[in-house]
């Protein structure tokens, strides 16, 4: 399985940013690592153009959320439908900053993922825990939890990730240990399993998000069950980005 490593630009860029992937790609002497797979997902209004000029050099594209509904009276809202007219590959449903900052419910996450999948795109389902859900010793069953109520039934191991980003973590500069991340996916994986079979579950994509750098790319993509990682500002500069990417 190819580390999927995806950009998450949140609310960062301009129109010349069209041009992030042409400098990406130069960076990287025109070789994405054949163990890599590389993902950037913009301010929806910039998407089209990113996406375009992603593909032109074997990167994808995503959207950083969407609504649940196809069209409707939600003013300021996209629907899959129309990310996936922009040509995104991928949707991010659930980030904590969502959850946190916009109220995304479980169930909200669940309905934005399935309208994901439905419109035949790769759903990124965000879970993580509080630091305080953490040193209460109540991690893990935080994120099953999340799991078990945002992952729709038409989930498979083809159009579902899962990124696990612990909250505190997001950020901060903060990065959990490596034998937490490790326990984690893990858990993460073991929870799919029981919710759509062990074959599916083994062919699962789980990422780690939260303060993921050139420094410690390496250390946190080498640790056992990690698919890849989601990245916040160091994916902002290409060669850090870059970086982060041949780590893998």
């Amino acid at each position: 399985m190819k580390k999927l490593i995806a950009a998450n630009w949140k609310m960062n860029g301009k129109s010349d940013w069209a041009d992030k992937p042409a400098e990406l790609n130069s960076v990287l002497d025109g070789k994405i690592p054949d163990s890599a797979q590389v993902l950037i997902c913009p301010p929806s209004v910039y998407l089209t153009q990113i996406a375009d000029n992603a593909h032109k050099y074997g990167m994808n594209a995503g959207a950083q959320n969407c609504h649940s509904e196809d069209s409707g009276a939600f003013t300021g809202e996209i629907s899959a439908q129309m990310a996936s007219d922009c040509h995104a590959d991928y949707v991010i449903c659930g980030h904590s900053e969502r959850r946190a900052m916009f109220g995304d419910s479980d169930a909200v996450v669940k309905a934005k993922a399935q309208s994901v999948i439905q419109s035949a795109m790769v759903a990124i389902i965000c879970v993580g825990e509080t630091l305080e859900q953490r040193e209460s010793g109540a991690a893990n069953s935080t994120v099953e939890a999340q799991l078990r109520a945002s992952i729709p039934e038409a989930s498979t191991a083809l159009n579902t990730v899962i990124a696990y980003e612990p909250v505190w973590a997001i950020g901060t500069g903060k990065t959990a240990t490596l034998d937490d991340i490790e326990q984690m996916h893990a858990h993460i994986r073991s929870v799919y399993g029981e919710m759509f079979g062990k074959r599916s579950a083994k062919g699962l994509c789980i990422q780690y998000g939260g303060s993921v750098k050139p420094a410690n790319a390496k250390d946190i993509l080498s640790v056992d069950g990690v698919n890849g990682a989601l990245v916040g500002g160091a994916s902002l500069n290409m060669e850090d980005f870059a970086k982060i990417i041949q780590a893998a």
